[in-house]
């Protein structure tokens, strides 16, 4: 692959510059090289190298600039990220019509609102479908799965009236394979295509793009939906979804072949053993699951909070564009984050942050503190997932990465399901402020339970970066 080509001509530098190293040192008398002081006999610079390669992270200075760069050069990325933009952007403005078209055909808040039950009823399959994306080249489920998402968005062109409804509800199903299939397969391709140390830099960069489509897309697909009708809506979503296939169909990458098959029952339950029996995987993905049982709350809380301050329903998106601005500025930052604390401490930090800002929406005096509170939230929401997801990367064998992603799509969407409900009944028992106070807490215990259990790991990440920039 690229990596190891660039790895093999950077030995062959490196050989060169050693031997005219040596050339001089002939000339003026060799020095030996410098030992450590711990008796060890290794030199610095062998010292350095192993904790290097012991973290994963060939490129971990903070501020270093060179990352993005290294990973746009890598051959095929640009064209993966261009297709990936572009079906993003689809999304962003399809997502909010589905439900607001129910809405506007039945006028049920209730209807609308199980639009997004059924686009999230496929993630409770999801280890079933991680086995074939395990099974089958990456590239190809992403060329044919978006060419697949384009035909299964076009049935909403014979929407006319409430009887169709359930034509929307089936496309919403189907929205809800490709998000769980789609995104496992990117992790897999990525980790095929890219070294470790740049992983996080691609992860930072897709979330940074899709944060910025939240401040326009779904007013974009609002607009025409109110304009022309929402059939325009599926033919521009189904043409982005085409265009990034058409994209990710040029690339060129060299993938794993299958897996060894077992029984489908064995293959099936091996994304979940993994994830529990790694030890930092689990207690992060504990510590998200415990926060994600209340993040949901936001969502249902968001029109109190509006009613708060004698605004009306529609200043949210308001809020929502606040959210996105912080949110696009810590997926610019993310990858440094991760890259001098490490994806565990980065990933408690992420929550961190979103607590802080939920006890700056209860304290707000006015609503522009709210706003305020609102991007603090967006910038903690990446540095939350870019750092999980870049650890789960990192972590996970080739051959398991689609069963781990699709087993971490369930344990993710299980407590989000229920954060929702949860949220639906608290709305009506509680004031938003006492809501907030809910969430701040349960997030910090999440954020807590990473630290406390992983405070060995997040000890050698930090001291591991330390002795790199000294050295």
């Amino acid at each position: 692959m690229a990596c190891r080509a660039e790895q093999h001509r950077d030995g062959r530098l490196a050989d060169r510059g050693r031997a005219r190293g040596d050339e001089r040192r002939d000339q003026r008398g060799a020095r030996p090289p410098r030992r450590a002081a711990d008796g060890s006999g290794a030199t610095s610079g062998e010292r350095a190298a192993v904790r290097v390669r012991r973290l994963g992270r060939t490129d971990v200075l903070p501020g270093n600039r060179t990352g993005m760069r290294k990973l746009f050069a890598q051959p095929g990325f640009p064209r993966l990220f261009g297709g990936l933009s572009t079906s993003m952007l689809g999304d962003s403005v399809m997502l909010l019509v589905l439900s607001m078209w129910v809405k506007t055909l039945t006028g049920s808040n209730a209807l609308a609102g199980l639009t997004f039950f059924f686009m999230v009823l496929p993630a409770l399959g999801a280890p079933l479908l991680g086995v074939w994306v395990d099974r089958l080249p990456r590239k190809a489920i992403l060329v044919w799965g978006n060419f697949a998402s384009a035909v299964a968005v076009l049935p909403l062109v014979l929407v006319r009236d409430e009887g169709d409804v359930w034509l929307i509800w089936l496309v919403a199903f189907l929205y809800g394979v490709s998000f769980v299939v789609l995104p496992a397969a990117v992790n897999g391709l990525l980790k095929d295509m890219l070294p470790d140390d740049l992983l996080v830099d691609a992860n930072s960069s897709l979330a940074t793009i899709k944060e910025g489509y939240r401040l326009f897309g779904p007013l974009v697909g609002a607009a025409i939906f109110a304009t022309a009708g929402g059939w325009l809506v599926a033919v521009v979503d189904a043409t982005t979804f085409a265009v990034a296939g058409v994209l990710i169909a040029t690339i060129k990458v060299t993938e794993p072949p299958a897996p060894e098959k077992h029984s489908f029952r064995e293959d099936v339950l091996a994304g979940v053993r993994f994830l529990t029996g790694d030890r930092v995987l689990r207690h992060v993905l504990v510590g998200l699951a415990i926060s994600i049982l209340v993040i949901g709350f936001f969502e249902s809380s968001i029109y109190a909070l509006m009613d708060a301050f004698g605004k009306p329903p529609t200043f949210s998106g308001v809020f929502v564009t606040c959210q996105g601005v912080g949110a696009i500025i810590g997926g610019l930052t993310a990858g440094r984050a991760v890259r001098r604390l490490g994806e565990i401490l980065s990933c408690a930090l992420g929550l961190t942050v979103l607590a802080v800002a939920t006890v700056v929406c209860i304290a707000a005096p006015t609503i522009a503190v709210v706003l305020v509170g609102a991007a603090i939230c967006g910038l903690g929401l990446p540095w939350t997932f870019v750092s999980f997801t870049t650890l789960m990367q990192r972590r996970s064998p080739k051959h398991l990465i689609g069963r781990v992603s699709t087993a971490v799509e369930v344990l993710v969407s299980t407590p989000q399901a229920i954060s929702l409900a949860l949220g639906s009944l608290l709305v009506s028992l509680l004031s938003y402020r006492q809501i907030f106070a809910v969430i701040a807490t349960v997030i910090l215990l999440g954020a807590l339970q990473i630290v406390l259990t992983l405070r060995d790991h997040i000890r050698q990440d930090l001291t591991t970066a330390d002795e790199i920039l000294v050295e």
